[in-house]
């Protein structure tokens, strides 16, 4: 894969973050989020800045394997600083349908919000 650059397109940005997630270990994501950066989790709530998003994600290395929650990318699109991505994490309770919306500016993720279509979940099949 190319570079990220400042220059770098909102979709290109989140088509990385999915690619480095896939593999399993989310604190390499880190990287890509602006140091001002706000993420929120519908579970585990608002984490702003990066060093709080670190914390999040190594929280979610330890959670989704725990649990055996993977994703599948369905979709990701956007144009300018805006881009969203449709996707659906495969649970042990079964599987969950959701997106993200994401904010990028300079190359970096400075906003990113994940929604869940309710039917199904729970707060006990995504954590403990």
């Amino acid at each position: 894969m190319e570079p990220l650059t400042k220059n770098s397109s909102a979709v290109d940005v989140i088509k990385r973050f999915w690619h480095i997630q896939d593999a399993g270990d989310y604190t390499k994501v880190v990287p890509l989020f602006a140091e001002d950066a706000v993420l929120v989790d519908p579970f585990f709530g608002t984490f702003t800045g990066r060093e709080a998003i670190a914390g999040f994600m190594a929280k979610m290395v330890q959670e989704m394997g725990d649990q055996k929650t993977s994703f599948t990318l369905r979709e990701v699109d956007g144009g300018g600083e805006v881009a969203w991505a449709q996707w659906t994490a495969h649970t042990a309770a079964g599987d969950i349908e959701g997106c993200g919306l994401y904010r990028v500016r300079n190359g970096e993720m400075t906003y990113y919000k994940d929604y869940m279509n309710a039917a199904g979940v729970s707060a006990d099949n995504v954590k403990n």
